[in-house]
């Protein structure tokens, strides 16, 4: 039984960074996962990957698995790069590249 531990990114959805400053324990797969010749589902005998705590911060995250007994790898965030553009900058009349639709 392992788990890794993760902070979550901000979905497509979301401009903010609203929900996204917990850490998450969730446990790997311990069997692979089948499909339903007849419909077509997808189904797992595994009742460990539908398992998923959340901490307030990544400490608290390592310790309940280290507590526990549980093998976990951590996963770093990624820091997003956020570019400065201003809206105006598409109006100006000495750009760099036509401005096009």
């Amino acid at each position: 039984m392992s788990a890794r531990i993760f902070s979550p990114a901000k979905t497509a959805m979301q401009s903010g960074k609203a929900k996204t400053g917990h850490w998450v324990l969730e446990f790997d797969a311990e069997k692979p996962k089948k499909i339903d010749p007849l419909m077509g589902y997808t189904s797992s005998g595994d009742m460990k990957s539908q398992i998923r705590l959340t901490f307030e911060t990544r400490e608290e995250a390592v310790a309940y698995a280290e507590r526990e007994g549980i093998a976990f790898r951590v996963q770093e965030p990624k820091e997003a790069k956020r570019r400065q553009i201003s809206y105006s900058d598409n109006f100006r009349y000495d750009r760099r590249t036509p401005w096009t639709h």
